[in-house]
């Protein structure tokens, strides 16, 4: 990203302040500066600049422990981290914060993986972007769970297609209802095995698609729409490691570069936002209080509109502990459901199989993404079910594996490895979870990190609708896998708790009424209008499809709105 202009005590007044550099905080950051908003964006980890991926060019037998972290490391750092045991590695610990460093409590399991860094999880996301459809905005008030979204899907249609424009989407079009087509590069095609999944299935159910994953990786770039510092994608599939070629969308390749250029960014990581300091005389938020991660100090820094997007348990538990005499449960929470409404998507289920055939075929290259299968329960009346609400999707892919018997070794293992064996078919199932109350977050007062900040702790589960949902979600794939002609075919449904998706949402949601939510449909705090929350905690309900290309879009349109609301004095 190059040199960025950091502060200490220097400048403490600010047009704007975006607190978190993540997805949402850099989209963020890059609306404001480019309409001329002096922007600090804080940061509390520490700074990482585009190329400093220290794993991003190591082949697999430079890491040490064949990538795998040694147990005595994962008890003493990473024990909840690494509860899904593919999660923590050499490849990627160093983007992954450390249990003994930055601990939290739970009443019911939650597996919140994050980490601290300039970037924030743009660096570690699976980059999978599928837009919302009015069957996920409507489904609370038709199903008359929780509250109704304030918007629809013709509120965001012209901000997808901004936002995708600029982050390079690759897909396919399938004109489907429930997840619309948005504005595509070309896709990375569906290799032979896949392509096969694609016509059977379609054969035996109509309704179920198997397509291109639609992916935020530049199969085609465009220096004059793909700004900053990006390339077109090499297929190496090391994405979770940081991409020195810029070729999939983060902060640190996309959004912070075009904000840097404008010279109104300013970047501080090492920030550490306590709260929001709120005057009650003019019932706004007249700042920040941070403190310096590194050397203790702490400073109160002013601006004229703050935007919130420390992700989502990370920005409603600054909300939490922004306590006054107007708000003493919170900022903003006049409503009390700051904290409630926890969701995640679900999985930790599907199916895989052996696809025979197919053997005299290969493919070049390892593609960033394989294929995904849209929700095709609850869409409609024909697809009604009796026994659960919402629906799930697919994500998977169609790989050739090798057969190297035990003890091969020498020139014999060779001569193996280099015969590709059949190709393995698998499919992750993703549960839509639902906006229960009674799933939440809150902070322990009686309890402080090494920071002095009150420990976040969990009460969230999965209930009912979603083990009947993940029943049929497991059923469904093995009947794929059957109509595809697989053999060998093995499903699971291991129960994982929330945060294991990685797609944490509500705790501060969007909402018509004042009196049951914490935002507008401009994603503007109902109590406090010169605060905005853009990240995962402003949703109402979870849908199916992955969230950052809807955060991005309601960032680049809340930003709009703080725009135009201040040229006319109103903020």
């Amino acid at each position: 990203m190059g040199p960025v202009k950091m502060i200490k005590t220097t400048q403490t007044d600010f047009d704007a302040i975006v607190i978190g550099s993540g997805i949402s905080g850099g989209y963020a950051a890059m609306e404001l500066c480019t309409k001329g908003y002096k922007t600090l964006v804080l940061e509390r980890g520490r700074a990482v600049a585009h190329g400093e991926y220290p794993t991003a060019t190591m082949d697999p037998w430079e890491l040490p422990h064949e990538d795998r972290v040694p147990q005595a490391e994962i008890a003493t750092h990473y024990h909840k981290q690494d509860r899904l045991p593919w999660w923590v590695r050499q490849a990627n610990k160093h983007w992954i914060n450390k249990d003994d460093e930055y601990p939290y409590q739970e009443d019911e399991r939650f597996d919140w993986i994050r980490g601290h860094h300039t970037g924030g999880r743009s660096l570690m996301w699976g980059r999978q972007c599928y837009r919302w459809s009015d069957i996920d905005f409507e489904a609370n008030k038709k199903d008359g769970i929780a509250i109704d979204w304030p918007i629809r899907y013709a509120d965001l249609a012209d901000w997808y297609d901004y936002v995708e424009t600029f982050v390079g989407v690759s897909g396919q079009k399938e004109n489907l209802k429930q997840v619309p087509d948005g504005v595509f590069l070309k896709p990375f095609p569906l290799n032979c095995a896949e392509q096969h999944l694609r016509e059977t299935v379609a054969k035996k159910f109509p309704d179920r698609i198997v397509t291109p994953g639609r992916v935020a990786n530049l199969s085609e770039y465009k220096p004059e729409v793909h700004k900053g510092k990006r390339g077109q994608c090499m297929s190496r599939d090391r994405c979770w490691r940081g991409c020195p070629f810029g070729a999939y969308f983060s902060s640190q390749s996309a959004t912070l570069p075009v904000a840097e250029e404008t010279g109104n960014l300013t970047l501080r990581p090492n920030s550490i936002v306590q709260e929001i300091i709120y005057d009650a005389a003019s019932g706004r938020a007249t700042g920040v209080r941070i403190k310096d991660a590194v050397t203790g100090e702490q400073q109160e820094i002013s601006a004229r509109i703050i935007f919130c997007n420390a992700s989502t348990v990370g920005t409603t538990a600054i909300l939490l502990n922004s306590r006054s005499e107007a708000f003493p449960n919170g900022l903003g929470n006049s409503s009390g459901e700051l904290g409630h409404n926890l969701m995640d998507h679900h999985y930790g289920m599907g199916a895989s199989g052996i696809l025979p055939g197919l053997e005299d075929t290969y493919y070049s290259g390892r593609k960033p993404t394989g294929f995904y299968i849209p929700r095709f329960t609850n869409i409609d009346e024909e697809t009604k079910r009796a026994d659960y609400l919402r629906g799930f999707g697919y994500q998977g892919e169609a790989r050739r594996i090798t057969n190297a018997p035990e003890g091969v070794v020498g020139s014999a293992l060779k001569d193996v490895i280099f015969k590709p064996g059949a190709y393995s078919v698998r499919m992750t199932c993703f549960g839509e979870m639902l906006p229960y109350h009674e799933n939440r977050m809150y902070l322990d007062f009686s309890k402080t990190d090494q920071h002095g900040m009150p420990l976040i702790t969990f009460d969230a589960k999965l209930r009912e609708n979603e083990h009947k949902l993940r029943a049929d979600g497991v059923k469904c794939a093995v009947e794929m896998l059957e109509a595809a002609g697989c053999t060998n075919i093995t499903s699971y449904n291991n129960a994982t708790a929330p945060g294991a998706c990685i797609h944490e949402m509500g705790t501060a949601r969007m909402g018509h009424d004042p009196k049951t939510s914490v935002l507008n449909k401009w994603n503007q705090m109902h109590d406090v209008p010169n605060v905005f929350v853009t990240d995962g905690a402003c949703m109402t309900s979870s849908g199916t499809q992955n969230p950052s290309i809807t955060y991005m879009a309601l960032t680049a349109r809340a930003v709009d709105y703080a725009h135009k609301q201040i040229l006319a004095g109103a903020l």
